[in-house]
């Protein structure tokens, strides 16, 4: 069914790769207008490419969610676009190696100012306009690592990720009542490039042989999951749709898990 979305206003963040470009994709396949985010002015404009080449309608941003300042900027060129912002994805992710003894600092601080700390002044830019409409939907990207050791001892990620489903459950109480709907997506092992640059950084791969590493991993990972394959940014753009769509109008406070079923797997 298409034209979902049609007519809203929505800003992704990171949608110059990745789960963001996948969800920024699918939100102008159904009728949005994106404002497409990212650090990286060139991959934002290449998302933006894609969706104009496509028929939609987008406008790019460079910012880095970092800086508050940054975010205000975003969130104001989507006003001045389209009026106000209907629809808030908050896609930045960051990792950094380092279980409990061994992560520093700063990359602790690092991790929470860009997951978590963005979500926050994200929200607080964009909800002034929600509240004054009355109605908007806010999705925050979590990750399965939320809820489950992946195999990794890095602290700091999964951390931020559950800090963030439970943000998402606070808001959702809270802007309930102005008609404001906050939810969380939790992505499983899905096939993006930073997972994959941290996936051949892992393994240590020498040069030339990263995407046979690559490959490998992903066919161990496929293995594990219930449906027998990792997914694809267009899973978690789909489940982002029926998120911010009307057909989820009574849906929030909730973190959907897009995972094929690995969480629910002995042993994963």
């Amino acid at each position: 069914m298409a034209g979902r979305l049609q007519g809203k206003a929505a800003i992704v963040t990171g949608a110059g790769s990745g789960n963001g470009r996948g969800i920024a994709a699918a939100f102008a396949r159904e009728g949005a207008r994106v404002l497409v985010s990212d650090i990286r002015l060139p991959a934002a404009e290449e998302t933006a490419g894609l969706i104009r080449a496509s028929g939609g309608v987008c406008e790019v941003v460079q910012a880095d969610v970092s800086k508050r300042a940054d975010i205000t900027g975003m969130v104001d060129a989507c006003v001045a676009a389209w009026g106000t912002v209907h629809v808030l994805v908050n896609n930045v992710g960051i990792l950094v190696p380092g279980g409990v003894e061994e992560v520093e600092e700063e990359a602790w601080d690092r991790v929470f100012t860009a997951n978590l700390k963005s979500v926050l002044f994200a929200c607080r830019a964009a909800l002034p306009h929600m509240t004054r409409q009355g109605s908007g939907a806010i999705i925050n990207i979590s990750s399965i690592s939320a809820i489950r050791h992946l195999g990794l001892n890095y602290i700091a990620y999964p951390t931020s990720k559950a800090a963030i489903d439970h943000m998402t459950r606070i808001m959702a109480v809270q802007y309930g009542p102005k008609g404001i709907r906050c939810n969380s997506i939790q992505p499983g092992f899905i096939d993006t490039p930073m997972v994959k640059n941290q996936v051949v950084g892992a393994l240590g791969a020498g040069k030339g042989e990263e995407e046979a590493a690559y490959q490998g991993y992903k066919a161990k990972r496929a293995a594990q999951v219930p449906m027998r394959r990792v997914g694809t940014p267009d899973d978690i753009g789909n489940a982002a749709v029926f998120l911010a769509s009307d057909e989820a109008s009574y849906i929030t406070g909730q973190a959907l898990t897009v995972d094929g079923g690995v969480t629910q797997s002995v042993g994963n």
